[in-house]
């Protein structure tokens, strides 16, 4: 189907898919993306004074001697001692508490490493056996090869981390006494700038100015200094403190495993709040009139002979109730899966509860043809839903929304100019909508700042 843009206008709402609408509340936003690294952050100087990054990754280089240095002196007094009594066997259980210390040292440093760079290591550990047996788990744990890297790791962050110290000292020194030279003039009572082949001293505060602004050209460097020695430190963790190739593609897979279970899990939850839905709507509407239809023409069978008018009254009465009862029924089969969008797709479908909505909605379809039933289904409830909920909450004045394909995506938004703080409180509206959307692997995004714009974005994946 080609690109389409209309706006409509309507008096009546839109059906509402399964539970109540989102209200008004916090705004929520539920959305999977990369973070900022020292890998990928910008190497801009403007930018890196600016990134919380640089100084987190120069406090980590400064202090991380500390923990380089206590471990290596655990590490050779342990296994010193360890080693030097396992001949009378009391090295056994020192070298099994020294083994299960520097496992939590290396998850440690995974965290440390992780809040500093921004780079998450993953723990590499094969999964412990069941049971409550500590002779078996420490067994598995002497038996992982990520055990002896991380005691390499640890080995060998004193001599990483004293580099690494002296580099950041050295620069961020020279650094502070460039930029604050003036004030060291002031109170220090001249500077002295000592080249070997000449030397240099003043008293003025004034003409410490130009070595201050040669402290900003240093202070760029040594913030090139800490990035590099930060991008180097990670890449080392990463190396010997995360998994493998084939640790990592087994961790990828268990984590892909766990998302579908829970996907699956969120599908079959949105499929049986559906049923009581349905299950509801039947018995309170369509089944109570059909009940009344039914003892109406009861009344008017046993009236016939007797009383004409009274029986026709009823009869009348019985019809009135029959096409409310159809209506009912033609509303409830609209909302499990309106046949328009089975028959002509998804422009028609949106437009029609475009044109049912209480406020002017600008509709947008650019698909090159059809996705699968699922991915239209979602995509018309979704919208159905969100213009619903601007009926109720939004207070706005216009709507909008897009369907497009993006890459293997088909993007739904629905956007509002009303009062925004729309939150997808748990078994709301909104929530169920994410429900949807995880059936299938979808991402759910709900950006509504009190005061407004709401926005709310289905990511759902497509192949055609």
């Amino acid at each position: 189907m080609g690109e389409l843009s209309r706006d409509y206008g309507g008096a009546a709402g839109p059906p509402a898919s399964g539970g109540a609408g989102g209200g008004p509340g916090g705004a929520t936003r539920t959305e999977g993306r990369a973070g900022v690294t020292v890998a990928n952050a910008s190497w801009h100087p403007v930018a890196m004074v600016r990134s919380p990054l640089t100084w987190l990754s120069a406090v980590y280089l400064a202090v991380g001697l500390a923990f380089g240095l206590t471990w290596f002196v655990v590490l050779v007094a342990g296994l010193a001692v360890s080693i030097g009594t396992l001949i009378i066997w009391v090295g056994f259980p020192l070298l099994a508490l020294l083994m299960v210390a520097w496992r939590f040292g290396a998850r440690l440093e995974r965290r440390l490493v992780g809040a500093a760079f921004g780079v998450a290591v993953p723990d590499p550990y094969r999964r412990p056996p069941e049971g409550r047996n500590p002779f078996v788990r420490l067994r598995t744990m002497a038996a992982d090869p990520a055990t002896w890297k991380d005691l390499v790791y640890l080995g060998l962050l004193f001599p990483v981390t004293l580099v690494e110290f002296v580099a950041s000292a050295f620069t961020w020194a020279l650094t502070g006494t460039l930029l604050f030279m003036p004030l060291i003039v002031l109170f220090g009572g001249g500077m002295e700038i000592n080249l070997g082949w000449v030397t240099y001293w003043s008293g003025n505060p004034v003409e410490a100015v130009p070595v201050s602004a040669a402290g900003l050209v240093v202070l760029v460097l040594a913030m090139y200094v800490t990035r590099s020695m930060a991008l180097a430190h990670a890449a080392w963790a990463r190396l010997m403190l995360g998994p493998n190739a084939s640790q990592a593609e087994n961790l990828e897979l268990r984590e892909r495993t766990a998302h579908l279970r829970a996907s699956r899990a969120r599908g079959v939850d949105a499929a049986e709040f559906e049923r009581r839905r349905i299950e509801r709507d039947l018995h309170d509407g369509a089944q109570q009139r059909l009940l009344a239809v039914a003892m109406d023409i009861g009344r008017a069978r046993a009236k016939l002979d007797e009383d004409p008018e009274g029986a026709r009254a009823l009869i009348e009465q019985a019809h009135t109730g029959t096409r409310e009862a159809i209506t009912e029924l033609r509303d409830l089969a609209r909302g499990i899966y309106p046949a328009i969008l089975t028959d002509r797709g998804l422009d028609p479908a949106l437009s029609g509860l475009a044109g049912r909505a209480p406020v002017p909605v600008e509709v947008d379809v650019d698909l090159p043809e059809r996705p699968p039933a699922a991915v239209e289904s979602i995509a018309y409830f979704i919208v159905a839903e969100a213009l619903a909920n601007i009926a109720k909450y939004a207070r706005a004045t216009r709507a909008s929304v897009r369907v497009a394909r993006e890459d293997r995506w088909v993007v739904v938004e629905v956007t509002d100019n009303g009062a925004g703080g729309a939150v997808a409180r748990p078994g709301g509206g909104l929530s169920g909508l994410a429900d949807r959307a995880a059936t299938i692997d979808g991402m759910l995004i709900v950006d509504s700042p009190p005061g407004g714009p709401t926005i709310i974005r289905a990511d759902l994946p497509c192949t055609w």
